[in-house]
């Protein structure tokens, strides 16, 4: 195991004495030449930029009028069609109860009549597909 690790140690110190080594006039030499001649000798002095904007505009297309929009909801397909589709709510009758007038709290407030409307059944309930014929 400590051999290993003599190896990996051995090779890393090489890898690092090599790194120093490298001579930078070597790897990047210097020259001449100046940033704007260099750009310019790589861009053409700057004649393929204009040939770049000639050939995408030999490209582009002309505008298009807008094609008309034609409603297509009654085939579109949402989640809610599809819930109410396949899955229909079965019946849940609404109740209507009616509140006589009363007094609250301790200074005995008044409170008019009113009605009130609440399902039968606390949940809503689904059908599964096939299984309801007619609507209610």
């Amino acid at each position: 195991m400590s051999l290993n690790w003599t190896k990996s140690a051995l090779l890393s110190a090489l890898l690092a004495l090599g790194g120093c080594a490298t001579n930078p006039e070597k790897m990047l030499p210097h020259g001449d030449a100046t940033m704007l001649d260099v750009w310019n000798q790589q861009t053409d002095g700057g004649s393929s930029t204009r040939r770049l904007l000639d050939a995408r505009q030999t490209l582009r297309r002309p505008l298009q009028p807008p094609v008309p929009i034609v409603d297509q909801t009654g085939y579109t397909r949402t989640a809610q069609s599809e819930i109410y589709r396949q899955f229909q709510r079965l019946p849940n009758p609404d109740l209507v109860m009616y509140v006589f007038p009363h007094l609250v709290g301790s200074e005995s407030v008044p409170v008019p009549g009113y009605s009130t409307v609440f399902p039968l059944y606390q949940r809503v309930r689904y059908a599964l597909p096939g299984e309801r014929i007619k609507d209610y």
